[in-house]
């Protein structure tokens, strides 16, 4: 195997694999990259004929270095009695797709037997992404090199010891940033409420998340919870509304229970 794969097909260009897509395109990552996908947007058509990417090439026959699912994991049965004929023993299948397992796509892609598990977000679009993955024991060292430049290539990525930690990670990070969007809304909503003008309510939330979130990337040895006690003075207003937020029915409670909704959910859809 070459230092890096000669031929790399992404299947699926959603909003997860065109996010990915984008991140690639944007970070220079295009040599042997083909698209699959039976509907693509016309965003992702011209994004990949700008970039000189194949998509449906004619009679796509090719053993590819690298095979990255971004399929809907609804979809999985269709779409793998194609990608089955180009999976083969030298592909490292890297997965995407939410609650699928290894063992799951295995049975559909018979002939594979490297296979990578990943749950990105859709922040791998302007490479700010957040990842983590397992990797079975057919996975080469190389192959674990090439899935780490793809997924750093968009953000940053960890590995995981056990793979069904991955439902774990699709509940908090891979379905985070609509928790993130949600409390956009939310604030925006709150701002109405005690009198702002709409528009500008939502200005002033969006722009508290943005900034709030480029603290966090731009102080990565100061802890959250440093962060928010830097701004709340005692007895302050800040305060007042820590208290509703960390009361025990609050933001954690809820949060842990959203999550715990997203990881059943993520297991529903292993079956």
């Amino acid at each position: 195997m070459s230092d890096w794969p000669k031929t790399l097909v992404l299947a699926g260009a959603g909003k997860m694999g065109g996010a990915m897509l984008r991140g690639w395109i944007a970070t220079g990552i295009t040599s042997g990259l083909t698209v699959i996908d039976p509907a693509p947007s016309p965003e992702i058509a011209a994004l990949s004929i700008s970039a000189g990417i194949g998509v449906n090439p004619e009679g796509q026959t090719i053993e590819p270095d690298v095979l990255v699912l971004a399929i809907k994991p609804q979809t999985l049965d269709a779409a793998a009695q194609d990608l089955a004929k180009i999976a083969g023993p030298q592909t490292l299948v890297l997965s995407i797709m939410a609650g699928k397992t290894i063992a799951n796509i295995k049975a559909r892609l018979p002939r594979a037997r490297a296979f990578v598990r990943v749950m990105p977000n859709t922040p791998a679009a302007v490479g700010r992404g957040a990842a983590a993955g397992f990797a079975n024991h057919a996975v080469s060292d190389v192959q674990r090199a090439w899935t780490e430049r793809l997924m750093r290539a968009v953000g940053m990525f960890d590995w995981l010891d056990d793979e069904a930690l991955i439902d774990a990670v699709t509940a908090i990070s891979g379905s985070g940033p609509a928790y993130i969007f949600a409390l956009v809304e939310a604030m925006a909503k709150a701002g109405e409420a005690v009198g702002l003008p709409p528009d500008v309510a939502t200005r002033l939330a969006r722009a508290t998340v943005e900034g709030a979130g480029e603290l966090l990337y731009r102080e990565p040895a100061v802890t959250a919870a440093k962060l928010r006690e830097n701004v709340t003075s005692p007895a302050g207003t800040t305060a007042a509304a820590l208290a509703v937020l960390k009361a025990p029915d609050g933001l954690d409670a809820l949060m842990i229970k959203a999550a715990a909704a997203a990881h059943r959910r993520a297991g529903e859809l292993a079956g």
